[in-house]
């Protein structure tokens, strides 16, 4: 055999070109991930809200009907896929003839990533509120 034919040219990568592609992956991962975490945050958040004003039109219209908001129970919203991550409930002892208040409160790894709002509120004047002050909730 001539050394023409038994020699090849090296394919492939080399090891430098392979650990820049990893550095490069990892950088726009460590970018990526936190943003990504936020959205999905926000998106829950935003859900729970929706549930929270839904929650006060049902009791609305079981004032309506009733004249009074003592007997009402909350429709469940778990079907928004927000079960897990928020506990929506009428605050013990806020249910009157003439009044309530709903609460929202995050829970597992919700509680966890949204610091900034915790637990959010709504009352049969549509008052919104939030536990913490830091941030925009609603």
């Amino acid at each position: 055999m001539s050394p023409a034919v038994s020699s090849r040219v090296a394919q492939g990568f080399t090891l430098i070109e392979l650990m820049i592609t990893v550095a490069v992956i990892a950088i726009l991962a460590a970018i990526a991930l936190p943003s990504y975490t936020s959205h999905v945050t926000k998106t829950r958040r935003s859900v729970a809200q929706a549930c929270l004003i839904e929650g006060a039109q049902f009791m609305e219209r079981y004032y309506t009907n009733k004249l009074t908001y003592v007997g009402a129970v909350l429709p469940d919203c778990s079907d928004s896929g927000n079960a897990n991550f928020y506990t929506q409930s009428l605050v013990s002892g806020s249910v009157t003839a003439a009044a309530y208040t709903i609460e929202t409160d995050p829970k597992g790894s919700q509680a966890n990533n949204d610091k900034n709002c915790g637990k959010m509120t709504i009352d049969q004047t549509g008052k919104k509120t939030r536990a913490l002050t830091l941030g925009s909730c609603w």
